[in-house]
């Protein structure tokens, strides 16, 4: 059986890492000239900048990510296990420390020791707790069948089942029950995180997914030596290492036939395969699937119309006497409680460690300003607007960013701005998007856009799937999306399943 995977972000790349070392011949298209996707990275005077996401969650043992890395035969990814980072909001600092005793203190001191905040933050401890442990065992929705919802009903203890009531809830129903909706420092926290990480708001967030978003520390950041660009190095060698291959600069344009005889019409020419995984955003699946394809998802496309959102990026490449002074190397600003949050009001500093000379030239960091915006400020400009658009947000992200660090941008050597035009450009993504559709009740989980849209042998794996945004989520779908193809080839394909049987997986 012969396997193709179109996109090596994240996503199509740990599907087809985890095929690979199944036993599944596998190939991976990727239209640019390198993987990673907008989890990705560049190069510029000897920096390397993170273009989307600048930290792991959950690659510990353990862990989603961790899981991953042993089911592939790599070992711990090397780089800086964050301890938390800083949240400054308008009128407070708050550590997010990753140790949750420390966090336990932390987040009464900032907000309030009383009986309803303890209780508010017992309840987000609880559901984070149960729902991680189902996520790291391999749940996967929109439950599909019987045989879904016994699974789905396994990964929980019987005491854990009146908690899926929450699933109709939102971050904002949960501090309205607490008393503490009017609690303006703590709702600007969590909305901060609920956007940073589910792309959402407090008022639409799902619960259950904003209690994992806003745990994230727990679980595990780290940093990869080299950022982004070191990660996908370690990834890429063991890809090709398990005799994977990777066709890079090679865009895939159609997919023609149907499972057992799919053909890819790409730019270096035609390329057969028996199952094809997609790992490019809804929109473009539907652009370049098989038959079935974009009617199958037409649908889920008007449904989430409106939903997507942008995001702006400065790139600093600074001497370390402009970022001296802190302790901690990632913080995040809230600048205006009543201000909608995105374009700088909400904004995530992400820092290179100290001695990564793979991310930054010694004496030297890479600093990478990062926050969310809206796409219709950024479509049909003409040149000289949008050179000008562009210039005044990367001034104003920079000047917001200096009340962590004063002296910040006094004379950089790499000084870059990207919008949505650039990840567009770069990405491909329609109109610029990234990171997903911001999720709501209506749109994730049991309503989520499935990784089966009912077209045989063909799978959808990445952002805009469930579970939705992030490099966990979509190392957590890459799972789901390979235990399919595998079922499927024994099911469709028996001489291929039949094979997959006999082989053991070839992980170590």
């Amino acid at each position: 059986m012969h396997v193709a995977i179109i996109g090596a972000g994240i996503a199509g790349m740990a599907t087809a890492l985890r095929l690979q070392a199944r036993g599944v011949k596998t190939t991976l298209f990727e239209a640019h000239g390198q993987p990673g996707g907008c989890a990705g990275f560049f190069r510029r005077r000897g920096f390397s900048f993170d273009v989307g996401a600048t930290t792991l969650v959950d690659f510990e043992a353990g862990g989603v990510g961790g899981e991953l890395l042993e089911s592939v035969g790599l070992g711990p990814i090397e780089g800086e296990p964050l301890p938390g980072y800083v949240a400054w909001l308008p009128d407070r600092r708050v550590v997010l420390h990753r140790d949750q005793a420390a966090w336990g203190r932390e987040r009464l001191r900032a907000f309030g020791d009383d009986a309803a905040h303890r209780a508010f933050w017992a309840l987000l401890d609880r559901l984070a707790d149960v729902f991680w442990r189902a996520s790291r065992a391999g749940v996967c929705l929109p439950l599909r069948g019987a045989a879904d919802l016994a699974r789905a009903a396994s990964l929980l203890s019987p005491r854990d089942w009146p908690l899926a009531r929450h699933l109709g809830r939102t971050m904002g129903d949960a501090l309205r029950a607490a008393g503490l909706a009017g609690d303006r420092a703590l709702r600007g926290l969590l909305g901060m995180l609920i956007e940073d990480t589910v792309h959402s708001s407090v008022e639409r967030a799902p619960l259950i997914n904003a209690a994992l978003g806003v745990t994230i520390r727990g679980a595990g950041l780290t940093r990869a030596a080299g950022g982004m660009r070191g990660f996908f190095r370690a990834l890429a060698a063991r890809y090709r290492a398990l005799g994977g291959a990777l066709r890079v600069g090679c865009r895939v344009d159609r997919v023609e036939g149907r499972e057992g005889a799919f053909t890819l019409v790409t730019q270096r020419g035609r390329f057969e395969a028996d199952q094809i995984v997609s790992g490019l955003p809804a929109e473009l699946s539907a652009a370049v699937g098989p038959p079935g394809v974009a009617e199958a998802l037409a649908p889920h496309l008007a449904h989430n119309r409106g939903a997507e959102g942008g995001a702006l990026v400065v790139f600093l490449g600074v001497p370390e006497r402009e970022i001296a002074g802190q302790g901690f190397t990632h913080h995040q600003l809230l600048h205006d409680y009543e201000a909608p949050l995105g374009s700088g009001n909400n904004m995530f500093l992400s820092l290179s460690a100290p001695g990564d000379t793979e991310s930054a030239p010694e004496g030297y960091r890479a600093l990478m300003i990062s926050t969310h915006c809206e796409l219709g400020p950024w479509q049909g400009l003409a040149p000289a607007d949008y050179a000008a658009a562009r210039d005044a947000a990367g001034a104003r992200l920079v000047e917001l960013a200096r009340r962590v660090y004063p002296e910040l941008a006094a004379r950089p050597l790499v000084y870059e701005v990207a919008t949505p035009r650039t990840y567009e450009r770069f990405t491909r993504r329609p109109r610029g998007a990234v990171g997903g559709f911001r999720l709501g009740l209506d749109n994730a989980n049991q309503r989520a856009i499935p990784h089966d849209v009912g077209v045989p042998g063909f799978w959808l794996v990445g952002d805009t799937t469930w579970p939705g945004l992030g490099t966990v989520a979509c190392v957590l779908g890459s799972r789901a999306v390979a235990d399919r193809v595998c079922a499927r080839a024994r099911r469709a394909l028996p001489a291929a399943g039949a094979r997959l049987r006999r082989e053991a997986p070839r992980g170590a």
